[in-house]
C-alpha cells in the first residue's frame, strides 16, 4: 500500500492548514456557488428548511468534509444524503445529470484553486498537494455516485408512478360504457372516470379515435415492445394490451410493425375514442381464433385485414346452427361427396357464372360441375333460387371454409 505524503506533513502545519481551510468554506462556498449560477443561470434555486439554498448548503459540507478528513489523515467523507437530494431533483426536474456533474466539476476545480494558495500559505510540500489534488477528485466521484444513486431512485419512482397514472388511464379508456339517458355535451368522456384529469396527468393529448390491442408474449421475461411514447401500453396483464392514438396517422403502421417484431396479437379496428372497448372485444376475440388455429398465429394481426373471419367465426352458435338448417340435404351424401357439392355450390354462389366458370375456379372439367349442380339443384329444389335462402348457403359455406373444412379454390 502507497504510504500517504501526509504523514509526513508535521502535524501542526496539516493542522494550520486545515484550520485555514475551515476558515474559508463559508467563503468559499458562497464563491462557488456564485461561480455556479453565473455559469449556469438557469439552474433553479431550492431552498431547505431553515430558508437557505440547500446547494450552498450541500457545497459547504462537502468541503467540510473534505477538509476535516485530510486533518484526521482519514479517506475524505462527505454526506451522501445531501448529494442523492441532488441527484433525486435533477430527476425530478425532468434534466439530465451532465449538468449537475459540470456543476461538480467546477466546484472542485474552484476548490483545489484555493486549497492551493493556501497550501503555498502554509508550506506544504508538493508530493501532498499533488495527493489532495488526487483525492479531490476521486471525491468528486463519491459525489456523482451518491448524485447517480438518487437521480436513478427519483427516474424509478416517475417511471412507477406514470405506468400507475397509465394503466389508470387505459381503465378509463378500456371501460364499458353505459349510454347515458341524457348526454352531456364535452364531457361524456371527461366526467366519466376523470379521463380528462387522468390523460393530462400522464401527458396523453385525448386522440379522436383509437385502435386496441392485444398481445401474446413470444416469452415470459419477454422485453417490452418499443411502441412510442404516444401509444399506452400495459405490460402488467397476461395478455398485455395497448391503445393505439389515430392509429391511421402517417407513419403509425409502418412504426407498430417494426415495433412488434417477436411478438403476436391482434390490433382492433379504429373506433372513436368512447368506442375503445369496443375495438379491445375484436382484438380478444382475434386472439381466440388466433389460439384455436383459425387465423394466422405468430405475428400482429389487424383485425380489419380479417373481418370475413371474425363476423362468420365469432357467433359460433348461431353460425352453427344455421350450418346445420341450411345444408341439411347433405347430410346422406356421405362426407367426401358432401364436401365436393359443397365445394361447388360456394363456388357457383360466390361467381353467379355457368359451368366453365365454376370449373375454371374449382379446377375440374365443367362437365363435373354440370352434374354436381343439377344434384345440387335435385337436393335444394326451388329454395336454390331464394335470395335469401342463397344469402345463408353463401354465409355458412364461407364459414366452414375458413375453418378448414372446405378448402381454397
Amino acid at each position: 500500500m502507497t504510504r500517504s505524503a501526509w504523514r509526513d506533513v508535521p502535524p501542526l502545519q496539516v493542522r494550520r492548514f486545515a484550520a485555514l481551510a475551515l476558515e474559508e468554506v463559508p467563503v468559499l462556498a458562497q464563491d462557488i456557488l456564485r461561480e455556479i449560477r453565473a455559469e449556469y443561470p438557469g439552474l433553479p434555486v431550492v431552498l431547505d428548511d431553515s430558508g437557505e439554498p440547500m446547494a450552498l448548503v450541500g457545497i459547504r459540507r462537502a468541503l467540510e468534509g473534505f477538509v476535516q478528513q485530510l486533518a484526521a489523515a482519514d479517506r475524505p467523507r462527505y454526506h451522501p444524503e445531501v448529494f442523492q437530494e441532488f441527484g433525486r431533483g435533477e430527476g425530478l426536474e425532468g434534466r439530465s445529470l451532465d449538468s449537475l456533474q459540470a456543476i461538480y466539476r467546477l466546484g472542485v476545480r474552484l476548490a483545489w484553486r484555493r486549497l492551493a494558495e493556501i497550501g503555498q500559505q502554509t508550506e506544504i510540500p508538493p508530493p501532498a498537494m499533488y495527493e489532495l489534488a488526487e483525492s479531490g477528485f476521486e471525491y468528486l466521484d463519491g459525489l456523482v455516485d451518491q448524485s447517480v444513486r438518487g437521480y436513478a431512485e427519483a427516474a424509478a419512482r416517475q417511471a412507477g408512478e406514470r405506468l400507475r397514472l397509465q394503466r389508470k388511464l387505459m381503465e378509463s379508456l378500456l371501460a364499458e360504457r353505459r349510454p347515458e339517458p341524457q348526454p352531456q355535451p364535452h364531457s361524456v368522456l371527461g366526467a366519466e372516470g376523470g379521463l380528462d384529469e387522468r390523460a393530462a396527468r400522464v401527458g396523453w393529448p385525448l386522440p379522436e379515435r383509437v385502435a386496441v390491442g392485444v398481445l401474446l408474449r413470444p416469452a415470459r421475461e419477454a422485453v417490452a415492445p418499443a411502441v412510442g411514447e404516444g401509444v399506452l401500453l400495459d405490460m402488467e396483464a397476461e395478455q398485455p394490451r395497448m391503445v393505439v392514438p389515430d392509429p391511421d396517422a402517417a407513419g403509425r403502421p409502418e412504426l407498430l410493425r417494426r415495433a412488434m417484431t417477436g411478438w403476436s396479437g391482434a390490433i382492433g379496428p379504429p373506433v372513436p375514442l368512447a368506442d375503445a372497448a369496443k375495438s379491445l372485444r375484436w382484438a380478444q376475440a382475434a386472439i381466440g381464433l388466433m389460439q384455436r388455429g383459425l387465423l394466422p398465429a405468430g405475428e400482429v394481426l389487424h383485425c380489419t385485414e380479417h373481418t370475413e373471419a371474425l363476423v362468420l367465426l365469432q357467433p359460433e352458435e348461431l353460425i352453427e346452427d344455421l350450418t346445420r338448417r341450411c345444408l341439411a340435404p347433405l347430410e346422406h351424401c356421405g362426407p367426401a361427396h358432401g364436401r365436393r357439392l359443397a365445394q361447388t355450390l360456394l363456388a357457383w354462389l360466390e361467381t353467379r357464372g355457368g359451368a366453365p366458370e365454376v370449373a375454371a375456379r374449382l379446377g375440374v372439367h365443367p362437365q363435373t360441375v354440370r352434374y354436381r349442380l343439377r344434384q345440387i339443384r335435385e337436393l335444394w329444389g326451388d329454395e336454390i333460387d331464394d335470395p335469401d335462402r342463397r344469402f345463408e348457403l353463401e354465409l355458412v359455406l364461407r364459414a366452414r371454409r375458413l375453418r378448414g373444412e372446405l378448402g381454397r379454390p
